[in-house]
């Protein structure tokens, strides 16, 4: 297991911004680093490239190709105005762009309208000696421990509690990013844990400013509703321990089988 904080400390600091760093084997998944890390350490180069940022609020990702070894990660401000600031990431490795992330950060505006009808979690927090699993060292799963929920899943739906192993060091929000694609897709749940898949876009909106959870679990949900020739549309949806809703997510995935 390689905390990504490690991964970070790491690094070499680009001159014009931006680092290269080496994503260890264990954060591999398949032939392609896993795409929570390649967020997370878009996240980390965005977060250096702009001082102030307001919070993070909506994150649009394209899993575009291979990523391994040593990679190079670089930030670029699309524009920051007075209360916005679009900033794109790219990962890019030997077989060239690999990752692109378009960041809205965003500060909190006066409004007249307060509306929330998001669903809260539907199952409590885990109980301090629930059954934990984690996945082998190899594997990006590794990194994390996972608690299964199959109370109330449907046949095309996963639910479970996660948490990263090593966390300590890291922005609420580069946690978050960390830990909101490690779910296998939904359709997998259909075909089985042995057919091919590739993620292809993510889009993640935060429904919170200052995420926060206790001993660091996350309910996070994956359900597709639609899987044909290929491809699947999956809703995915993240909460806190307290059941507080924290994102709501879309994700489009290649199924190859």
């Amino acid at each position: 297991m390689t905390p990504i904080a490690d991964i970070l400390a790491a690094r070499t600091v680009l001159a014009g911004g931006g680092f290269t760093c080496t994503v260890t084997p264990d954060w591999l998944q398949g032939r392609t680093t896993y795409g929570g890390l390649s967020a997370a350490l878009a996240l980390q180069a965005a977060l250096e490239l702009e001082p102030d940022l307001p919070p993070l609020r909506s994150a649009q990702v394209a899993f575009i190709g291979p990523l391994s070894g040593e990679v190079t990660v670089t930030a670029t401000k699309l524009r920051r105005g007075r209360n916005a600031a679009f900033i794109q990431a790219d990962v890019t490795g030997e077989a060239g762009l690999g990752f692109r992330a378009t960041f809205v950060f965003m500060s909190a505006l006066q409004s007249q309208l307060t509306h929330d009808a998001a669903l809260r979690a539907p199952i409590p927090a885990p109980a301090f000696d629930a059954k934990v699993f984690i996945g082998p060292d190899t594997m990006f799963i590794g990194n994390f421990e996972f608690i299964d929920v199959k109370d109330g899943a449907g046949p095309a739906e996963w639910q479970r509690w996660a948490r990263l192993r090593a966390r300590d060091g890291l922005h609420a929000f580069v946690e978050l990013m960390a830990i909101g694609d490690a779910l296998p897709p939904a359709g997998m749940k259909l075909t089985g844990m042995g057919i091919p898949i590739s993620s292809l876009t993510w889009q993640i909106n935060f429904l919170t400013p200052a995420p926060t959870t206790d001993n660091g679990w996350w309910l996070l949900t994956a359900q597709t509703d639609t899987a044909r020739e290929g491809y699947s549309s999956q809703q995915m949806r993240l909460w806190n321990a307290a059941g507080e809703p924290i994102a709501d997510a879309m994700q489009g995935v290649a199924i190859f089988g």
